[in-house]
């Protein structure tokens, strides 16, 4: 009974009455976006031109951190920008063509996507604090959502003409390996101990959008 007790205080701390949150205003939701956008193309640009392996690619991508974080404190706000970041910075300022950043850009958007929706169906707490938690980050959050940003991301590139065909399993290794070190090293600390702040901060989003 204590444990199905703790569980639904946890699920209460991640989704709380929506009469006990003020209403955020629009342009302060506008404003994080344009921060977190710029961001992530800043970061990106740097670690692709850094570190790179492909057009758009850097064996040290340490934005996808960035973006997992920001995605699951976020919600939408930062799935969305995280794309555009992709997009404008490792992108187009990496030279990719607009038009190929524009589909080959998902792959950032699915590396956020699948952790946010996995934490919020499965009514999982971001600050980490049972092994489900931690469980629920490792699998949908460390390894699925990057084997797909990576799938998609290579073969994108090659569907483009930007690498040959030849070229996707060492890029898809490069973009994976490198992902799933810096997701494994920073995204479970900085959850752990940064969520209780971000947690009060009225921008703080429990579900998708509030």
């Amino acid at each position: 009974m204590d444990k199905i007790a703790e569980h639904t205080m946890t699920e209460d701390r991640v989704v709380p009455d929506r009469a006990e949150r003020p209403k955020v205003p629009f342009f302060l939701h506008m404003a994080l976006f344009i921060l977190l956008v710029c961001i992530n193309a800043l970061v990106a640009k740097f670690v692709v031109f850094s570190f790179t392996i492909a057009p758009g690619v850097s064996s040290f991508y340490l934005v996808v951190a960035v973006m997992i974080v920001t995605t699951l404190w976020f919600g939408i706000y930062g799935a969305v920008a995280a794309y555009a970041g992709c997009y404008i910075g490792a992108g187009i300022l990496s030279g990719l063509p607009p038009d190929v950043s524009l589909y080959w850009s998902f792959a950032d958007l699915w590396e956020v996507l699948i952790p946010l929706l996995a934490f919020r169906m499965l009514r999982a707490n971001p600050s980490l604090e049972s092994t489900r938690d931690l469980g629920i980050l490792v699998v949908f959050g460390i390894v699925l959502n990057n084997l797909a940003g990576a799938l998609w991301g290579s073969a994108t590139l090659a569907l483009a003409g930007s690498i040959r065909w030849g070229e996707i399993p060492p890029v898809f290794t490069g973009w994976l390996i490198g992902n799933l070190v810096v997701c494994i090293v920073l995204v479970p600390l900085v959850l752990r101990f940064l969520t209780p702040i971000i947690r009060e901060h009225e921008l703080f989003v429990r579900r998708y959008w509030s």
